[in-house]
């Protein structure tokens, strides 16, 4: 994206950037535009279009595309009915070459681990999860990274960016949201730990990695830790090896 690109952008997310408007010229309003949207959408605010602000703002003005309905997130207002434990070697994932983890400037002491509460068995993608979480007044998706069921991790909202994945008051504050494609049984009601090997290890694999690049993260936690009526993510990360690495 070009300035005017950008300026363009944050006219369409009625956000102001001078009297001159999308002009494809640096200065005061440009600025000021893109500080707003960054502190209105939990960027780190500096004022410049940099990598992860242009993903966000590509996201932020992208309409959601029709799909897969979302799957009853009703599931998750019963425990999950048992824990696995997770075992081997914290192997890369297949998608590894390919992978790159950010940095930011953001302050991160937690990772917070997430179900989609997808039936067992079924794939679903980055692009249904943002399309389900856009429909619902959303920027973007909720979380930064997802683990498909094949082992690959794939970026979601940028990491610079606050997420939008635990409602508990302030825990979208300074924590990482990490999300697998699973957690219900082929009933699509009951809550069930439905990790492959491959995602296990992916799971192990990336809080292993976000541990070692974000030295401030303190804890390594479950949604069901702070939201105790729901179950996701179908298991309990302080019984697991994620919830070990400590």
């Amino acid at each position: 994206m070009n300035l005017r690109e950008v300026q363009a952008a944050l006219l369409l997310l009625a956000i102001s950037v001078g009297p001159t408007g999308a002009d494809g010229r640096p200065g005061p309003g440009a600025k000021a535009g893109i500080e707003v949207f960054q502190q209105r959408y939990g960027l780190f605010v500096d004022g410049i279009a940099g990598r992860q602000t242009i993903a966000a703002l590509k996201q932020a003005i992208t309409a959601p595309k029709p799909g897969r309905p979302e799957p009853d997130k009703s599931a998750m207002a019963v425990p999950a009915l048992s824990l696995y434990r997770l075992g081997g070697v914290a192997a890369p994932p297949p998608n590894v070459a390919s992978l790159q983890l950010l940095a930011t400037a953001r302050a991160i002491d937690e990772i917070i681990w997430h179900c989609a509460a997808t039936r067992e068995g079924q794939n679903f993608t980055v692009a249904d999860i943002r399309a389900w979480h856009k429909q619902r007044g959303f920027s973007d998706v909720g979380y930064h990274y997802i683990i498909y069921r094949d082992g690959r991790i794939m970026l979601g909202r940028p990491i610079g960016q606050q997420g939008a994945h635990c409602a508990d008051a302030g825990k979208n504050r300074g924590t990482i949201g990490c999300c697998y494609i699973g957690g219900v049984a082929a009933d699509g009601k009951t809550p069930k730990d439905t990790r492959t090997p491959a995602q296990r290890a992916s799971m192990l694999w990336l809080t292993q990695q976000l541990m070692a690049q974000h030295r401030g993260i303190k804890r390594v936690t479950g949604h069901n830790d702070y939201t105790n009526a729901k179950a996701c993510p179908s298991f309990k990360v302080g019984k697991d090896e994620i919830g070990r690495l400590m």
